[in-house]
């Protein structure tokens, strides 16, 4: 029989370790994520995609730690709908988001992704999640769809989809608040930076508690500025336009430096969960989306093939390249399994969970099925294993391309393949009767026309008088 020094002696070190027990098994359930999202970044802007001009060591090295996805999709071309997938897990037809918010006048309320939509931050708020947007918002123009609203406990950025560097205002869609209140200049310096900044702060502020931040920053969408800092570190590249470019990316990089760093410091990276992607692909100048065709705003792959990595040296094994087709829209319940959620229960989402797949626990693909839609239709595509359907508006026809053997999109095998082309329409019109119309419309239609007219009109310049007159 223990004496009662013993016994008290005994239960306190039965106490301790349940608890340290306890304490690792929540930090096992529950990592803190990061979900880091650039905009209009092309394909080859990064190291670990094979990119050697603009120096991203910090992201290539926290690409290595994890898994790099080489064909990583996200669920629209550009800006404003892409984002509205990510965050709620679904394609953003389904609620009418087919489109950028108008950009004249001030929008309403009815103008983006409604408060009905749950998005990740409100699905992890109820694990225990504190959490917070930085950055670019771009999903809700008016303070009833600011972050606040839809399960962000703190914001710092800006509501619009585009801002000068230097966070000078420019009416309320081109203004930094914090949690709605404007931001001083004096405060202001270089908002990549003053990004970073803010992300370093709320991590030091809950390195004890799970925390979740959405950091979406705006380079290296134009306009296009950069502090001398980052421009020295692109000075060999001797054409103005593309160093330009190249420094907004390294600064975007030497900023998740410093979060490695910090996570690092305050011995929380292991547990840490860190997704890097571009919300769509690269912008017509100066992005690379090499070797891919097109570029941001189209359906060819260079405008929805994005660089995608993913890092969590606690749980996931890294030096990985995953080949199957992924979607930013599986981050949603991917990541809420983690934390120790249930996905299966948001029977609204249309991702799927990564894990078992990367851990090897289920044999086959994520999707066999992926589909786009821009402008309620007006161009749309499928990829349904190594085929993809895509009636463009660009080229005014519906083109199939098999991607197991043409990645690159050079060879347009529709006329000779009728029948592939009526089975992957007809999966299209299956999908698409479970959406709705766009709620609004962008200018979309006209640029495309627009720019498919001037495309054609410098290469017919660029022939000889002769050959033009023939």
């Amino acid at each position: 029989m223990l004496s009662p020094l013993a016994f008290i002696a005994f239960l306190s070190t039965s106490f301790l370790l349940k608890n340290s027990i306890k304490q690792t098994d929540t930090n096992k359930v529950k990592p803190n994520i990061i979900i880091v999202l650039t905009d209009d970044q092309g394909w080859a802007d990064v190291g670990f995609n094979g990119g050697s001009d603009i120096p991203t060591h910090n992201l290539d090295r926290i690409a290595k730690e994890g898994v790099v996805f080489s064909n990583g999709y996200v669920s629209h071309p550009y800006c404003s709908p892409s984002r509205a997938g990510l965050l709620t897990g679904r394609y953003q037809a389904r609620f009418g988001h087919d489109c950028n918010m108008p950009y004249h006048g001030e929008n309403d309320e009815t103008i983006g992704t409604p408060l009905s939509e749950k998005m990740i931050s409100e699905a992890l708020k109820e694990q225990g999640y504190i959490t917070s947007a930085i950055g670019k918002w771009h999903v809700g123009d008016h303070p009833k769809l600011h972050p606040t609203e839809q399960g962000f406990d703190y914001w710092f950025g800006f509501p619009g989809g585009g801002m000068n560097y230097w966070g000078i205002p420019d009416g309320p869609l081109k203004t930094i608040y914090k949690n709605g209140v404007e931001v001083s200049q004096e405060e202001l310096s270089y908002l990549t930076d003053d990004f970073t900044n803010e992300a370093i702060t709320f991590i030091n502020e809950n390195k004890n508690k799970p925390f979740f931040m959405y950091l979406a920053y705006n380079a290296p969408h134009a306009p296009d500025h950069a502090t001398k800092q980052y421009l020295d570190n692109t000075k060999h590249i001797e054409y103005a336009g593309r160093s330009i470019y190249g420094a907004m990316v390294n600064g975007v990089d030497v900023g998740l430096g410093k979060i490695d760093s910090t996570l690092t410091a305050l011995s929380i990276k292991d547990n840490t969960i860190i997704v890097f992607l571009s919300d769509n692909g690269g912008r017509v100048e100066h992005a690379d989306n090499r070797p891919n065709r097109g570029h941001k705003g189209m359906l060819f792959e260079g405008g929805i093939k994005v660089p995608f990595c993913m890092s969590w040296p606690a749980g996931l094994s890294g030096e990985q390249t995953y080949a199957h087709p992924v979607s930013s829209l599986d981050l949603f319940p991917t990541l809420l399994n983690i934390a120790g959620g249930d996905a299966k229960l948001e029977k609204q989402l249309d991702g799927i969970d990564l894990m078992p797949y990367l851990e090897n626990k289920v044999d086959g693909k994520p999707h066999e099925l992926l589909f786009w839609r821009s402008s309620g239709g007006f161009e749309y595509a499928i990829r349904k294993g190594g085929f993809k359907l895509y009636k463009s508006a660009y080229k005014n026809k519906t083109l199939l391309f098999d991607l197991e053997n043409d990645p690159l999109e050079r060879h347009d095998i529709a006329s000779f393949n009728s029948d592939i082309v009526q089975s992957l329409e007809a999966e299209y019109t299956k999908w698409n009767s479970k959406n709705i119309a766009p709620r609004w419309f962008d200018p979309h239609e006209k640029n495309v026309i627009k720019e498919e007219t001037k495309f054609k009109n410098k290469r017919a310049n660029s022939l000889s008088p002769k050959l033009k007159k023939g």
